[in-house]
């Protein structure tokens, strides 16, 4: 995934530039980008964050960024900002998702002669190729269009020019962007929650393809939303921050409200009910409350040398630091009957080694309860699952277990309380070694978030989303 800041002020902007795009690293592991535009210029930093925090990082770069107008961006992939010189003149761009057809828009540039600089991973930098539409046209706001109509899949961009910051969220919505008012200053975030502490009020929340142009004086809408949107349902599930708030609607509540529908569903008795830390932790709430059962925490995370950000790109070391993160108490879990709430089963692999060390300390039963329905496919539209391949996930493992073949037609496993549901679930439950196993109904999860179906992105559990 990833998260961008910028911000226009009448002063340097470089101090809410750096706490705002700080309040992003829950988005992004590998690189971290600041970029500044003013009186002396462009300036811009990019480091590296698989193994540090933002702020050590960043932090000496201050002084350096003297501009009034900045951005920001955390990543999990490619290098940005990036900074171009060009008919438009010069400018600077971040992104956040993922451009489904980016070989295929790169083999027309190729056609018209046009090359790429930067790399990403060993290929093109999506960033710089969203720069390269850009600059096809004759304007910032039609070159934004072309951008947005081009590109399948998702792509939110902030670009800053020498006159101001162009916000621009993706065709379908499918991230947000939300645009506050501050003392002397506007700002646009991917979270919400990068405001307040900084003296900011919300001001405005952007529709699907809209455009607004952001200065320190306020900021003006350029391009009108669309009707059609896609908002990713993960948002509110598990990796938008609690304390934000996407189309009106606040993570937190979304998830005290998903668990209070799996407690409703709940047949079984338990001794209290617990969340797998940090992304379990509303939902078990939730249930708790719902249920009038004890909320008590069997594990305990433990983060001062384990930052959020570092994350191996070895399977076993992840599993590893996963496991080193997570201390279990076994004075609450010793002769317990738990329940368990998640956000989500991806691999499976974590939760596997986390209820193995709930039975060593001695609990009696594990019954687990996920936030969201089974997922069955790999996200299309967001680099929220680039890295896995359908069979990666332990839903689909669990159907070739049943069907011996990966071809097979997902949708009956995709209904809740179908035959085919009940035997995935059954084979998910022997495999990762818990009492018993249930998932959310997808229409609950919609009912918990309140938007309707048709504005959500619901493609990773009933592939129903589209380009």
């Amino acid at each position: 995934m990833g998260g961008f800041f910028g911000c226009a002020s009448k002063e340097a902007c470089n101090k809410e530039l750096f706490y705002g795009t700080d309040y992003q690293s829950h988005l992004g592991t590998k690189r971290g980008g600041l970029a500044t535009a003013g009186k002396d210029g462009f300036q811009r930093t990019i480091h590296n964050l698989e193994n540090a925090y933002f702020r050590s990082k960043f932090e000496a770069d201050l002084d350096k960024l003297t501009g009034n107008i900045g951005v920001g961006v955390i990543s999990d992939t490619d290098s940005q900002p990036i900074i171009l010189h060009s008919h438009l003149g010069r400018f600077a761009v971040v992104t956040v998702g993922k451009i489904a057809n980016l070989e295929e828009l790169a083999a027309e540039a190729f056609s018209q002669n046009i090359h790429f600089a930067e790399t990403s991973s060993g290929g093109i930098n999506p960033t710089e190729l969203v720069a390269m539409l850009i600059c096809q046209a004759d304007s910032f706001k039609e070159g934004i269009r072309n951008a947005q109509e081009k590109i399948k899949g998702s792509c939110s961009m902030l670009v800053l020019t020498e006159d101001g910051l162009y916000a621009a969220r993706d065709k379908l919505g499918r991230t947000p962007i939300t645009i506050a008012k501050g003392t002397d200053s506007y700002a646009a975030s991917s979270e919400s929650c990068s405001f307040s502490n900084l003296g900011y009020e919300v001001d405005h929340c952007m529709g699907p393809a809209e455009i607004a142009f952001i200065t320190p004086e306020g900021w003006e809408m350029v391009q009108a939303p669309g009707e059609k949107m896609q908002v990713c349902s993960f948002l509110w599930v598990y990796y938008g921050y609690p304390a934000s708030t996407y189309e009106g609607i606040n993570t937190e509540l979304v998830r005290y409200n998903c668990g209070a529908a799996l407690a409703r569903n709940e047949t079984e008795t338990a001794d209290f009910v617990a969340g797998i830390p940090d992304s379990g932790i509303g939902h078990a709430v939730g249930f708790a409350s719902e249920k009038k059962i004890p909320y008590m925490r069997p594990y305990v995370k433990y983060t001062p040398t384990w930052p959020r950000s570092f994350m191996p790109q070895n399977q076993a070391m992840r599993n590893l630091v996963a496991r080193m993160k997570l201390i279990p108490v076994k004075e609450i879990i010793q002769g317990k009957k738990i329940i368990f709430c998640d956000d989500s089963v991806v691999r499976g692999t974590q939760l596997q080694d986390n209820t193995q060390i709930l039975y060593e300390y001695g609990a009696k039963e594990i019954h687990m309860r996920v936030a969201c329905p089974c997922l069955i496919h790999p996200c299309e539209f967001l680099n929220f699952s680039t890295s896995r391949s359908s069979m990666d996930l332990a839903g689909r493992k669990a159907i070739f277990d049943i069907e011996g073949r990966k071809d097979t037609d997902l949708t009956p496993y995709a209904q809740h309380g179908s035959e085919q549901h009940t035997r995935m679930i059954e084979r998910l439950t022997e495999r990762l070694g818990i009492t018993s196993l249930r998932y959310q109904k997808l229409d609950d999860l919609i009912q918990a978030i309140g938007l309707p179906k048709e504005k959500l992105c619901t493609h990773c559990w009933d592939g129903s989303s589209h380009f």
